[in-house]
């Protein structure tokens, strides 16, 4: 089997989908297509029922071709280039983010008529994987765009907000949600009353630990939109969480090296095809990984997280480019007999690993199978 190589498992994909589903059963789920959108991966969802989130027209397109219908679709990136927005439109998208007085000239042009949901700027709530800062407002300016695009023909549809990648903390959607709250009360002043609350992403998965049961999450969540002062069409966009567990990145060693006290392991893959969470995180999202022998050596399988009878040597896992920063793990358990030609297997990898990978320096993104019902395919 030529490596690298992501194995993703439909099985699981479908599992996650239904336990987020029956954790809260009246908020929709809308996949977001930017972290893993294998044709497979989508259609599966799709018939599992799954709605979809965009950022592009090319992710719109891939929706349509299979027969996803457009006025299902949510295009929440924020900023959009203005023809995305009328190809959209034109296909039948209704409903677009905005956090802009900019934005909103664009969706008066190319989308009229449209409804428009506002990006809220929420406190840094300290996820595995921050992914704030960049979008949202304040409450007043939120505001303020939402009675501007009713004064320009659109919809003031709804506000979403985003607490941040792989988010450990259950409670992080309760202050979010208080906001919401806050945004219609200065609304209904203006008898605008909104009608979609989208509560982004961020639901977390295992990597070395578990994560807090999505129980914890889904009772923060149900007591934050009962709260609110009148019912609204509640959504979610998780990504990672559908994703990341069902997907194994199979790898081979090209080579190990001992440098000034430390045991190098140089894979096939890195952070610049395949890892690039890796660099985000500082190298603190911390993959499961496993080991196993060809004719190379004699290491047995063994797992990172434990289960040998010997005590393992730390080892640094790292790319095949000549680039430093091309590193995924430092200080992983494994064993140091591994060689050249032997396998490593790093777990929770369905999620953001194919999309960010780039061919630099020739080093070509992992090819993905696709497993269901226990059977490669």
């Amino acid at each position: 089997m030529n490596t690298p190589r992501l194995v993703m498992d439909l099985d699981r994909v479908g599992a996650a989908y239904r336990a987020m589903r029956a954790a809260m059963p009246d908020v929709a789920v809308h996949y977001a297509m930017k972290c893993n959108p294998h044709p497979r991966v989508v259609e599966h969802l799709k018939g599992l029922g799954c709605g979809f989130e965009i950022a592009s027209a090319n992710e719109l397109e891939q929706l349509l071709t299979i027969g996803v219908p457009a006025a299902g679709i949510l295009f929440s990136n924020p900023v959009k280039p203005e023809t995305h927005i009328a190809k959209a439109h034109a296909a039948g998208v209704l409903r677009f983010a905005f956090d802009s007085t900019d934005e909103l000239d664009k969706l008066v042009r190319a989308a009229p008529g449209a409804s428009v949901y506002v990006r809220l700027a929420v406190p840094d709530l300290h996820s595995e994987v921050p992914s704030e800062g960049k979008f949202g407002v304040d409450l007043g300016t939120a505001a303020q765009l939402l009675l501007a695009a009713r004064d320009r023909g659109l919809d003031p549809h709804g506000v979403t907000f985003h607490v941040g990648s792989q988010m450990l903390h259950p409670r992080a959607w309760a202050q979010p949600l208080e906001m919401v709250g806050e945004l219609m009360d200065k609304l209904a002043a203006e008898d605008v009353r909104l009608s979609l609350v989208d509560l982004g992403g961020g639901f977390p998965v295992r990597y070395t630990s578990d994560p807090p049961p999505l129980a914890e999450y889904a009772a923060v969540i149900n007591a934050g939109l009962a709260a609110l002062r009148y019912p609204v069409q509640a959504v979610i966009e998780p990504g990672r969480a559908l994703v990341a567990e069902a997907g194994t990145l199979v790898a081979t060693v090209i080579g190990v090296a001992d440098r000034m006290g430390k045991r190098w392991v140089h894979l096939d893959v890195g952070a610049f095809n395949g890892f690039m969470e890796s660099l985000e995180t500082g190298n603190q999202l911390r993959f499961p990984v496993d080991c196993e022998a060809t004719q190379a050596s004699s290491v047995q399988t063994r797992s990172a997280a434990g289960g040998s009878s010997t005590r393992r040597p730390r080892v640094n896992l790292t790319g095949p480019t000549c680039d430093s920063q091309d590193t995924i793990l430092f200080d992983v358990e494994l064993s140091r007999d591994l060689a050249t030609g032997d396998r490593v297997h790093l777990g929770s990898a369905g999620a953001y690993t194919t999309v960010y990978a780039s061919s630099f320096n020739g080093f070509e993104p992992p090819l993905v199978d696709i497993q269901e019902n226990g059977e490669r395919q």
